[in-house]
């Protein structure tokens, strides 16, 4: 049984990365698919998509790597917690690494990135930080 679906995607994308690997297989749902689809908007990942030829549906994510091999990834952290949910207003959403990183925050109107946040004027529960 997994208590925090969400920190093992992050940490099944960080390991894959340092690893060198080219794609990871991750367990899907419907939350994990908008974290995918907001690490592919801004440049994380290369690219995802579903496969459903096995017993539970999963996700192949595509890393993306910079030059000499190094992981476009390069650090997360997972912020709220199941045991601890973490939820910020419009006005405390940060920047991550002075402006390099992201904030993955859930919000009323879904999942948003930290500069998206701050233009609509959204707070929300802080997910993860990717650098």
């Amino acid at each position: 049984m997994m208590t925090d679906p969400i920190a093992d995607l992050l940490v099944r994308i960080q390991n894959s990365g340092m690893r060198g690997y080219e794609v990871v297989s991750v367990p899907a749902s419907k939350v994990k698919e908008h974290i995918l689809r907001v690490l592919k908007s801004e440049g994380f990942i290369t690219d995802f998509s579903p496969e459903d030829g096995q017993r539970h549906p999963t996700f192949q994510v595509r890393l993306r790597y910079v030059e000499e091999g190094q992981p476009m990834i390069t650090g997360m952290r997972r912020v709220s917690k199941p045991g601890l949910r973490v939820y910020v207003g419009k006005r405390q959403v940060g920047r991550v690494k002075g402006g390099l990183g992201i904030s993955i925050l859930s919000t009323s109107q879904g999942i948003k990135t930290d500069h998206e946040c701050r233009a609509a004027g959204l707070g929300g529960e802080l997910l993860c930080q990717v650098w």
